[in-house]
């Protein structure tokens, strides 16, 4: 039976990561949990998933908290706070789905979450900003300037989550078991990288 692979992949806005994701475990034949996980969290617990969704991968641990406590006063979120209640429920969604088999995670800490499984492989995909302002401004069909803020907003939310929640720094190639740059060898170009890492890999194991 062939060992247990998770590979996590966190990213830049508009490097591709998600694609890079996507390809990955249409040709591994691995199941891909990005949104997905929202709706995996709201089945698990008792959040709604349009909360876990205003939530997605922001630093809850901000005025956010208070903001959307306003926005849904009816919701009646007993013991912990409700960004502990998130991140909890996010903590457990994550823990599932990497025990329970093969996977391509992106994004949300996971490759944090899933720290001492030994199959995992951490992967952050990053870019030029020359790179990721086209591909923004392709798919999105909006100016290169609103293209740079969104990328400045977005990118900024994910460090924030990501090294509120975590023990490291996001982006820091210490705390990736690689990271690989789209604009320089494309996102096929990432995809073989991971492929012939988990390829070494296995080898090593055997």
């Amino acid at each position: 039976m062939a060992a247990k692979e998770i590979i996590t992949i966190g990213r830049e806005f508009g490097s591709g990561g998600h694609e890079v994701g996507r390809r990955l475990a249409a040709e591994l034949g691995y199941r891909l949990y990005d949104k997905e996980l929202l709706k995996l969290m709201a089945q698990e617990s008792n959040i709604c998933e349009q909360v876990l969704e205003d939530y997605d991968e922001k630093n809850t641990g901000s005025l956010l908290y208070s903001i959307m406590m306003d926005v849904y006063p009816s919701m009646n979120y007993v013991g912990n706070s409700l960004q502990r209640q998130i991140y909890q429920a996010q903590y457990d969604t994550i823990r599932k789905v990497g025990e329970k088999g093969s996977c391509v995670i992106v994004g949300r800490g996971a490759d944090y979450i899933l720290r001492d499984l030994p199959g995992l492989t951490s992967v952050f995909i990053h870019a030029s900003d020359e790179y990721r302002i086209g591909r923004i401004v392709e798919f999105e069909h909006i100016s290169e300037q609103k293209a740079k803020e969104t990328i400045a907003k977005a990118d900024k939310k994910r460090a924030s989550y990501y090294n509120f929640q975590t023990e490291k720094k996001w982006g820091n190639v210490s705390s990736y078991h690689m990271s690989l740059d789209t604009s320089q060898i494309g996102i096929d170009g990432c995809v073989n990288v991971i492929r012939c890492y988990l390829e070494q890999k296995r080898a090593s194991a055997n």
